[in-house]
């Protein structure tokens, strides 16, 4: 129920759980790697190899390039893990560089090439197996996006591609132009940001009109193929042990409940909090943002646990704070 995931349909016998890199090579400062980055990245691994989990999310940006580093001086180190692996990535956004040079998307066909190419070096790798483009660019040319993964498709560079945090109709207009399926659609998904769910029971309601969320997007993915992965699954850690002594009531409510589940079940928060997403039919695939060993142990439980009907609804209206229409 819920547990096929759309990359098998793509040849990629992923992991239901994706381990997220973001928090490797020491954070977000323009410090050097240190030897202290390069053990705790190699623990980060391990832990998750340890619970099955063989795919790992990077991008670009990640601590300005050092996370992708980090993890590639583990590959250097220890070669043959690269066999175990699928590795993805994300390129697209551009940080600040100074006057007349803002904070800005890019999906040009330079800045795309010239990103993977700066992926595969911090890697050491020759080819990863997907990029994703990490946010829409207003300027976006399909026909240019096009050309770009054409290129490094045939230089090998790159197998499969995807997007982040885009549209059905964002996704259909690039997909118009391109020659091979979009694979992967990487969203906000979590247990206390809930527009993803209300969305659908909003329909032909006036609190539909309020909400962000694309309605029929999950749907729109289902039918596509196209494997949706959560970032911030676990909600910054609202529901699994963080202090909540300033948040509402709401979020306390739900934490109890988690909580509750937890002991009932034997499994950890952080497996309950996963638990609930993957119940979801579109087969969501949860990416990690810790890479604390314990808490990614932690998070593997998940894949043992399937929450009922009434537990998914009881989670789900507890953290809505108001009853299902």
């Amino acid at each position: 129920m819920g547990n096929k995931l759309a990359l098998h349909k793509h040849g990629y016998q992923a992991s239901r759980l994706v381990m997220g890199c973001m928090g490797l090579g020491g954070g977000w400062t323009r410090e050097s790697i240190t030897a202290d980055d390069i053990k705790k990245a190699h623990a980060a691994v391990d832990a998750a190899l340890s619970v099955s989990i063989n795919m790992f999310d990077h991008a670009n940006i990640y601590a300005y390039g050092k996370a992708e580093t980090a993890f590639g001086q583990v590959l250097k180190e220890r070669p043959e893990l690269r066999e175990q692996m699928i590795i993805q990535s994300k390129c697209g956004i551009r940080m600040e560089e100074g006057p007349g040079l803002p904070a800005r998307y890019d999906f040009s066909e330079e800045h795309i090439i010239s990103s993977v190419d700066g992926i595969l070096e911090r890697l050491g790798l020759e080819s990863i197996d997907i990029l994703l483009l990490h946010r829409p660019d207003p300027l976006m040319e399909p026909e240019e996006v096009a050309s770009a993964f054409d290129k490094v498709k045939k230089q090998g560079k790159v197998k499969s591609f995807g997007v982040s945090n885009m549209s059905p109709t964002q996704i259909r207009w690039l997909q118009s132009c391109l020659d091979e399926p979009l694979i992967v659609n990487q969203l906000e998904l979590n247990l206390a940001k809930l527009d993803w769910i209300d969305a659908g029971i909003s329909v032909n309601q006036k609190a539909g009109t309020q909400l962000s969320f694309p309605e029929g997007l999950l749907e729109f993915c289902q039918m596509e193929h196209i494997q949706v992965q959560s970032w911030g699954p676990l909600a910054k850690g609202l529901f699994s042990g963080k202090d909540l002594s300033d948040k509402p009531e709401t979020i306390r409510k739900t934490a109890a409940l988690v909580q509750q589940l937890a002991e009932q079940k034997g499994a950890s928060l952080e497996a309950i909090v996963l638990a609930w997403l993957m119940r979801h039919p579109s087969g969501i695939q949860p990416v990690l943002g810790t890479t604390s060993p314990d808490r990614i142990r932690a998070c593997a439980e998940s894949t043992r646990i399937m929450l009922s009907r009434e537990e998914w609804y009881d989670l789900y209206v507890t953290s809505r704070g108001i009853k299902v229409p």
